[in-house]
């Protein structure tokens, strides 16, 4: 099969494509297209703000018998094209990390980037590099910025790969794969296809608002009292 068979979108794109909207990522550039996308959301600083969660969820419908009308994707190649972007972007994101991460994000000014650089270094000193490797995929910018900070933090090169391995496969195929039993068990679930994406969005920024929670609720410990005596005493 010819490249131009395997990925048709690619060379049919009559208009302008929004990087920030999964079904005109999907429509332009296919399968292709999320693999470079999750490259970039996993592995480049600059790809914080890009559509990952959507994106997933969005392709695994668009693979279902009978759905995305003119915009129909084959799984395997899905499935592929997002295991390859994730599992890459994230070792090469790790070894920017290892090579000056740090002063990399320094100089960014996007907010969002330097809040999510404070959440992932919390989640790793919480609950370690297993399971923040693996918690962080399912957390939008945090799985940005953990992987340099990996890298600038001195995280194990074996310990890093195999868990942001565990990590990118569970999210990767999880969510394509909900979208496809979603869209092969309910007839035209693409006509609901914005309001399915806005429910992906949230569910994916819930962990993040859980812990915005929880540390608001959490009370401020009072200081400690000076061990010095008052003078005179």
């Amino acid at each position: 099969m010819s490249a131009a068979a395997a990925f048709p979108q690619v060379t049919a794109v009559n208009q302008a494509v929004n990087v920030l909207d999964a079904g005109s990522l999907l429509a332009a550039f296919g399968a292709l297209g999320v693999a470079v996308v999750l490259f970039a959301e996993t592995g480049l600083l600059v790809g914080f703000f890009l559509p990952g969660d959507s994106l997933l969820f969005t392709a695994g419908l668009l693979c279902a018998p009978g759905t995305g009308g003119g915009v129909h994707l084959a799984l395997p190649q899905v499935l592929t094209a997002a295991a390859v972007g994730a599992l890459a972007g994230s070792q090469v994101g790790y070894w920017i990390g290892r090579r000056g991460g740090r002063a990399l994000l320094a100089r960014s000014r996007a907010r969002r980037l330097h809040e999510g650089a404070v959440r992932a270094e919390a989640l790793l000193a919480r609950y370690g590099h297993a399971k923040a490797l693996v918690l962080a995929r399912f957390v939008p910018v945090v799985r940005t910025v953990l992987n340099p900070l990996a890298g600038a933090l001195g995280v194990p090169a074996r310990t890093f790969a195999l868990w942001q391995i565990a990590g990118g496969l569970l999210w990767t195929l999880g969510l394509t794969l909900a979208g496809y039993a979603l869209g092969s068990s309910v007839p035209n679930v693409d006509r609901y296809l914005l309001p399915l994406v806005a429910l992906v969005v949230l569910v994916s920024l819930a962990p993040l608002a859980v812990e915005i929670l929880r540390s608001r609720r959490r009370p401020h410990q009072a200081p400690a009292p000076d061990p010095t005596p008052p003078p005179g005493a």
